[in-house]
């Protein structure tokens, strides 16, 4: 996959995650509890994954994969889980806007500290650009988010 249409991928991943979260939200508004949504989420996507292992690899890429786990292998899901009940609580209480501005922006500072530990990561001197990059990205969302709070 080249780089366009690896742009493209995330362009369009974007775009249903706001759909994701708005659908997320109306869910909400008709159970007691957040917690629903989120596992209706995760439910949909653990059989969704899990299907498309059994056609490409049988019962076999079932039992390799959960060999494969291990305690930590657990932390993606949380930290995703985590993520997904954000996003939740900030469409309903901020709105999209400000809840989009706010975690792109804390993702984008969490990607450059991630980059920067990363063995042979240019010197933080020659970061000026990126990191005036991300604190004009975080000046916007705190502008974003103080409009929609």
């Amino acid at each position: 996959m080249g780089a366009a249409a690896t742009v493209a991928l995330l362009a369009a991943a974007g775009v249903c995650l706001v759909l994701q979260n708005l659908l997320m939200v109306r869910i909400t508004l008709s159970a007691p509890t957040v917690l629903v949504a989120l596992v209706a989420n995760s439910a949909v996507g653990l059989m969704l994954l899990l299907s498309l292992l059994l056609l490409r690899a049988g019962p076999g890429g079932v039992a390799e994969a959960a060999s494969a786990l291990r305690p930590w292998a657990l932390l993606p899901g949380l930290l995703g889980s985590v993520f997904v009940f954000a996003g939740i609580l900030g469409y309903q209480r901020l709105g999209a806007a400000p809840t989009i501005a706010v975690l792109v922006a804390s993702q984008l500072v969490a990607g450059l500290a991630a980059d920067q530990m990363k063995p042979g990561a240019p010197a933080l001197s020659a970061q000026a650009l990126p990191i005036l990059g991300a604190a004009l990205l975080v000046v916007g969302a705190v502008l974003v988010a103080r409009r929609g709070g």
